[in-house]
């Protein structure tokens, strides 16, 4: 399991970085491609955040189903 939680750590990171960068463009240039940009980073984000929190939520749950049922 400490595998998932880097790779899913850096591929949060791998979105969360882009999605900054692009807001900040955008800040200073006011380039419109700039927020679509960061807009689709930001959403990524959000989809492999809920993505990790699930397959933690449910891995917990079926580990203690096995171990009630073992």
């Amino acid at each position: 399991m400490s595998f998932f939680y880097w790779f899913m750590a850096v591929i949060m990171a791998g979105t969360l970085l882009p999605s900054a960068l692009y807001m900040g463009v955008y800040v200073f240039t006011g380039a419109d491609e700039a927020l679509d940009r960061a807009r689709k980073f930001w959403n990524f984000l959000r989809v492999f955040t809920l993505l990790a929190f699930n397959i933690t939520v449910w891995g917990n749950v079926l580990v203690g189903l096995w171990g009630l049922i073992r």
